[in-house]
């Protein structure tokens, strides 16, 4: 059963979020051949005052 889990900064739409677990569940099956109902996805949205590069948050670029 492959788990992956992905961070990121909010603000993508639903409809960008299900292209994008479609997307990476299709390429997991086709590498691993694990059927797409055994591949779990965990989305972790964090806001953007909570991400830093280089000591400068997301926030305030």
């Amino acid at each position: 059963m492959p788990l992956v889990h992905i961070d990121l900064i909010e603000g993508r739409s639903p409809e960008q979020l299900k292209a994008m677990v479609k997307e990476v569940t299709d390429a997991i099956s086709k590498n691993t051949g694990a059927p797409a109902e055994h591949i779990h996805i965990v989305l972790n949205e964090m806001p953007k005052n909570h991400y830093s590069v280089g000591g400068v948050l997301a926030s305030d670029n």
